[in-house]
């Protein structure tokens, strides 16, 4: 079984892309990316990751994990690209990856609707705007893979606002890095920790915070502002999650 490149090899390999798969079925179980001899590094590993389990699980039945190049001859960035897309390709609960590629958010596997949401997005000019808005910059969190439900939970909730300004608003906007992901209208807003059934225990973190609780807006208020461009709303430098539209 090998287990070093050699010199010549290396130099040639650059950054690459590597997929270990289970010798008998032929399917992966972890994708990387590295430089040298990285790639061999994981046989070594003793640690009690799911990743490492399965290896060791292999080597002790006298079996060698298969382990292939996906790609090779890369620039760093590029194989962070491609190291992203094969996860989101394989799909994250098929490897004992545990989190998903760098910046997948960015260069992962995507939905048309939210490549076109990144790139192709229209300004949403506040002159075109007759609607009292709130929009609420959600957290890091976000991926285009949630469901509705987990948009929605992570939207609304908990958060220090001015309630008597928040209960304004005709509609909140969910935004992540400047374009708005969805489009609620507010049935009320209510103490933090009220109406979650699962979203924490700690009393003292929802303390002054609220939550909303609404449904998704009629789709002609949708296609007016989702998918549109938010980002000037929150110039460079600007911290603060909310951002009021004709709200006093």
């Amino acid at each position: 079984m090998l287990r070093r490149f050699s010199p010549r090899t290396i130099k040639m390999l650059k950054s690459y892309v590597y997929i270990y798969s289970d010798p008998d079925t032929q399917e992966p179980f972890y994708v990387g990316k590295g430089k040298g001899n990285r790639v061999f590094d994981h046989l070594k590993d003793a640690s009690d990751s799911p990743k490492a389990a399965k290896i060791q699980q292999l080597l002790h039945r006298g079996k060698a994990p298969c382990i292939e190049i996906l790609a090779y001859g890369l620039e760093e960035e590029t194989a962070l690209i491609v190291e992203a897309a094969a996860i989101d390709l394989l799909g994250l609960d098929n490897l004992t990856n545990e989190v998903r590629g760098f910046e997948s958010i960015k260069y992962g596997r995507i939905k048309v609707e939210e490549i076109e949401a990144q790139y192709g997005s229209d300004v949403l000019k506040e002159k075109d705007i007759d609607d009292k808005l709130m929009m609420i910059r959600i957290n890091g969190t976000y991926n285009d893979s949630l469901s509705p439900l987990e948009l929605y939970e992570m939207t609304r909730g908990f958060w220090r606002v001015d309630v008597e300004r928040a209960r304004q608003a005709d509609y909140v906007l969910s935004v992540y890095q400047g374009i708005v992901r969805e489009v609620y209208q507010v049935a009320g807003w209510f103490p933090g920790g009220s109406t979650f059934t699962q979203r924490t225990d700690d009393e003292d973190f929802a303390k002054n915070r609220y939550e909303f609780v609404g449904r998704i807006a009629d789709e002609p208020i949708r296609q007016k502002y989702r998918f549109k461009s938010v980002a000037h709303f929150f110039p460079k430098g600007c911290q603060a999650p909310f951002r009021y539209i004709h709200i006093l």
